[in-house]
């Protein structure tokens, strides 16, 4: 009887125990979660950032994606009719400029000619005979007893005839001349009028051809272009040769200098969207270098082996407005109090004054400032505007094209 008694003691005191042990950690747990909230009030707001203004060139451009495509791309054609003899070359080929590409029978060459010739030379006695007959019809006479004294006349109309037919053949004479030596200009042969190579093939040994009919097709290839879309809203800042740099995406540390060489005068139209398309033209690698100076953005080394392919996928900027060595301020410094622009200044001693400032062309990073700061000076960023800023800079430097002013508190 007493051990029962016992266990029921020992097995309440178990019970209280565990309770006493479950209270005491959801009083630890709620202590830290309270000391936490308290702690995470105490804690100072994080501090602002601050930008400082510095010189720089700003530009001011319109952007597009497109891709790459030749610019120079010429069907070579022969010049007389024939039979193809030879074709000398393959699509992919890489040709130079004189090499002969294709060539027909010159047997039926050489047979054209001299059908020509002789037509030539049947020219040249037909107006022999116009001549001679002219001639004989002006000392043709008519005799007449006019009181016992002879007299001689001409017929008019018969000389009208004879020198019109003089006319006719020194026409036909001139045409022979020209049809010949048209055709001793020909040439039963194609050669490359430049260095490039061969795109297409259309006719194969043995074809039987016309004179015009395509036999190859020849590229350039340091030649480019690229065709974008720019929008209703930007395309009125468009202009025919303007500036423009386009960057490959494969190589987005290299940058190519270009002009706009087209710009559709009709609109694109599509699910509502107005767009018009736009021509730029890659200036030629080996015309880049000029004077001595690199072009904008050209790395000092070109790799060896680099070389542009039709239907890489390119950015292209054009150039509408850009100014050198001018002050600039991050957009997101700038506020507007009215119709005027101002920032907010750190000065030495750690006060912020607001300033208002004149401004001249932004893009969608930095603004020119042409009046009301002074170089070296500080602008407060708001926390928000900061973070904007600092992963426009991490996507920037993933470009290859760092930002021009750092940020920091």
């Amino acid at each position: 009887m007493k051990m029962k008694v016992l266990n029921k003691i020992k097995t309440l005191m178990r019970k209280r125990i565990s309770k006493i042990v479950l209270a005491v950690a959801l009083c630890g747990v709620a202590a830290v979660l309270v000391n936490g909230a308290f702690k995470s009030d105490s804690e100072p707001a994080l501090e602002s950032k601050l930008a400082t203004v510095e010189r720089g060139d700003l530009t001011v451009d319109i952007t597009a994606a497109g891709n790459l495509a030749l610019s120079v791309e010429e069907d070579l054609a022969f010049e007389i009719a024939g039979t193809v003899e030879e074709i000398m070359v393959e699509e992919g080929d890489s040709v130079e400029e004189g090499q002969v590409l294709a060539t027909l029978d010159t047997a039926e060459w050489d047979e054209e000619l001299s059908v020509l010739e002789r037509g030539l030379l049947q020219a040249e006695i037909n107006l022999d005979n116009a001549k001679l007959a002219l001639e004989n019809a002006e000392e043709e006479t008519t005799t007449t007893f006019t009181g016992g004294i002879w007299g001689t006349t001409t017929d008019p109309k018969e000389i009208d005839i004879k020198e019109l037919q003089v006319e006719l053949a020194e026409l036909a004479l001139t045409d022979a001349q020209k049809t010949l030596e048209e055709a001793l200009d020909a040439s039963p042969e194609i050669t490359a009028p430049f260095a490039g190579f061969i795109t297409k093939v259309y006719v194969e040994g043995g074809d039987e051809v016309l004179k015009g009919t395509l036999a190859v097709q020849l590229a350039d290839p340091s030649k480019f272009e690229a065709d974008i879309l720019v929008s209703e809203m930007d395309i009125f800042q468009v202009k025919l040769g303007g500036e423009a740099m386009v960057q490959a995406d494969a190589m987005r540390e290299l940058s190519f200098p270009a002009e706009v060489t087209h710009i559709a005068p009709t609109a694109t139209i599509q699910s509502g969207v107005v767009n018009y398309a736009v021509k730029v033209e890659l200036q030629p690698l080996d015309t880049i270098m000029h004077e001595g100076e690199q072009a904008k953005q050209m790395p000092a080394a070109m790799p060896e082996s680099f070389q542009l392919r039709e239907g890489l996928t390119v950015t292209v900027n054009i150039i509408v407005d850009e100014r050198e060595d001018v002050l600039l301020v991050p957009n997101i410094a700038i506020s507007s109090s009215g119709k005027q622009a101002c920032v907010q200044v750190m000065s030495s001693d750690g006060t912020i004054e607001e300033r208002i400032i004149a401004t001249g062309i932004s893009n969608w990073q930095y603004t020119e400032v042409t009046d009301g700061l002074s170089e070296g000076e500080e602008v407060v960023i708001p926390e928000s505007g900061a973070n904007t800023a600092m992963a426009n800079e991490k996507q920037e430097d993933a470009k290859g094209n760092p930002g021009r002013m750092p940020f920091r508190k």
